[in-house]
């Protein structure tokens, strides 16, 4: 490890998880200094003043810069901005979708009712309960700070900045 990160929380990512199975397990893998937290748990630790990044991923990436990624994405740059948290979106150029205008362009689909009304193959809410399981959520480009890929970086995206981008894209 070079030192330039000290420390990464990491969400946990329901309801699968990924966080506590792989990312922290890849964090630890490299020796870099972590905390698994629950999801919800985000908020409190923006306040702290412990935070200087929130870094994400992407599924997809709008011209714009409107960028969809694993749900509760947007409620982390949302809480980002109230506490002054910067937000890095880190992603392949592959990801940008240059045919769509803008992030309401980007289909979110909704999962099977059993991941969040069950845990382990167990009902914990009463059958046929109405459940609601977006994959996926958009961030708006006003929230992120930077978005990042192998060609360059994007500091506070817009349709413009985002054209620049793609003449590097090759």
């Amino acid at each position: 490890m070079d030192g330039k990160i000290e420390h990464v929380y990491v969400d946990e990512t329901r309801p699968w998880l990924q966080g506590s199975r792989l990312t922290a397990w890849e964090l630890m893998q490299e020796g870099i200094p972590m905390t698994l937290q629950a999801d919800v748990a985000a908020g409190a630790l923006m306040a702290s003043g412990r935070l200087d990044w929130v870094i994400v991923g992407a599924d997809r990436i709008a011209s714009n810069g409107d960028t969809a990624n694993k749900i509760g994405t947007y409620s982390l740059a949302v809480l980002a901005k109230y506490h002054g948290v910067k937000v890095m979106v880190v992603a392949p150029t592959t990801t940008i979708d240059w045919s769509l205008e803008n992030g309401s362009l980007i289909p979110i689909e909704q999962r099977m009712s059993s991941e969040v009304s069950e845990i382990g193959g167990h009902a914990i809410a009463p059958v046929e309960v109405p459940v609601s399981n977006p994959a996926f959520d958009v961030t708006p480009a006003s929230l992120i700070d930077a978005i990042v890929t192998e060609e360059g970086v994007v500091s506070n995206p817009s349709k413009e900045k985002m054209q620049q981008l793609k003449k590097e894209d090759k």
